[in-house]
Order: C-alpha cells, then sequence, then structure tokens
C-alpha cells in the first residue's frame, strides 16, 4: 500500500534466467519492489512465451543465452506475438552482436549483469511506460558501433522536423530518459513525449534505440 493507503498499480515482470541460482533470487529481489508482481520464473524462451501466453505480463527480463530458445529468439517472438509485453535484456554479454541484434529483436531495455537492483526496477518501469534504457556501457558501445560503420542512404531527416524535434531527437541520442529532456529543454515530460510521438511518426523511427542510430546518423549526438 502507498502512504496515502490506495492500492499500488503493479507492474507485472516474468525473470528469465536458465540458472536457477540467478533467477530465483533475482525474482526475490525485485518482489521487494511496492509496484513489481514477479508473475513466472523461466529458464528459457519457452518457458517465457508459455508464462506470457498464460497471464498477463507487462515486462519480460530476459537473458540472453538460454537453451532449447535463447533471449534473442524469445524477445523477437513476443515483438510479433504479444507487442503490448516489453523486454528489457539483463546479460553479462555486452558485446556489438549481442547488443545489436537484441535490439533488433525488439528489446526496450539492455542492461549487464552488474546493474543494481535499482537499476533494474527502474529499467522495468521505463519499459513499461514505452521508454528505453540502456547500460552505460551498453549505449556506448552502440554508440561506437553506429559511429565506426558507413551509414546507409536515406538517413537524413525529413525537411518537416521542426527544430524542437531536432533537439529532442539529439538528446535522446545522447541517453537522456524523457524527464532529463525535459528539464534540459525546460517543458513538460508530456510535451517532450508528444514530440517524441510527432518526430518517431514523421521521421518513421522504430523505437529508441533506432532513435539513437538516427540521431548519430544525422550529426545531432
Amino acid at each position: 500500500m502507498s502512504e496515502q493507503g490506495e492500492k499500488v498499480q503493479q507492474l507485472r515482470v516474468v525473470v528469465a534466467d536458465d540458472q536457477a541460482a540467478v533467477r530465483e533470487p533475482l525474482a526475490a529481489v525485485l518482489g521487494l519492489a511496492e509496484d513489481i508482481e514477479v508473475v513466472a520464473a523461466a529458464a528459457d524462451g519457452t518457458e517465457v512465451l508459455a508464462a506470457v501466453s498464460g497471464a498477463a505480463v507487462d515486462v519480460v527480463l530476459m537473458d540472453l543465452r538460454m537453451p532449447v530458445m535463447d533471449g534473442i529468439e524469445a524477445t523477437r517472438r513476443l515483438s510479433e506475438e504479444h507487442p503490448e509485453v516489453a523486454v528489457v535484456v539483463l546479460t553479462t554479454f555486452a558485446d556489438d552482436e549481442s547488443i545489436l541484434a537484441a535490439l533488433g529483436a525488439g528489446a526496450r531495455g539492455y542492461l549487464t549483469k552488474n546493474a543494481g537492483r535499482q537499476d533494474i526496477v527502474r529499467a522495468l518501469r521505463a519499459a513499461a511506460a514505452g521508454q528505453s534504457v540502456l547500460d552505460r556501457e551498453v549505449q556506448d558501445r552502440l554508440l561506437a558501433t553506429v559511429r565506426t560503420k558507413p551509414q546507409a542512404s536515406g538517413t537524413s531527416l525529413p525537411q518537416d522536423i521542426t527544430p524542437r524535434e531536432r533537439e529532442v531527437l539529439g538528446l535522446i541520442g545522447q541517453g537522456l530518459p524523457n524527464r532529463a529532456i525535459a528539464e534540459q529543454l525546460f517543458i513538460s515530460e508530456a510535451t517532450v513525449k508528444t514530440h517524441i510521438n510527432n518526430l518517431f511518426a514523421k521521421a518513421g523511427i522504430r523505437d529508441r534505440a533506432d532513435a539513437v542510430r538516427r540521431a548519430i546518423a544525422a550529426g545531432l549526438a
């Protein structure tokens, strides 16, 4: 219960990791958060899909290296079959291939297992709200990868992008969350979300990770 006595809306989470020694303590620790309910723990991707099919789920905290069905394939399947369910990756792997594969499959967040409990909780909340959270190490590697690869044609922004939307895109490219963007531009967080929605629609941007790539390609980050 909150201090006002009102029931806190629960964030329903599935924890997926093939190691019980990781999965079970993680589920227990996350369950201590007032607004998080761990509805299932899964040892592989097939168990994730079964859990999501059998219960209302908001976010999956997904390991990448799992037997039977790995986290990349499970994320791809979730994006296709249950697009309302967000995925946050939590893994020991921070190599370019893993990061790009996970984000390309539809993950909204990517954390390494160096992340603390509060970092994970914040990422789960952000993902459920449609935002993306990238571990600093992951963000740095993603930026470095995009900067060193030749950019494909068609990466320029549409002419109807407003100056404010360009500012917002540049700040997304720097890894800032919506609240920080709002503070920097002296506007409300709701206004930031409106700019992002308009920007994504105009430029055909799929998600936050795609926005980072587009910002870098356009020289805004």
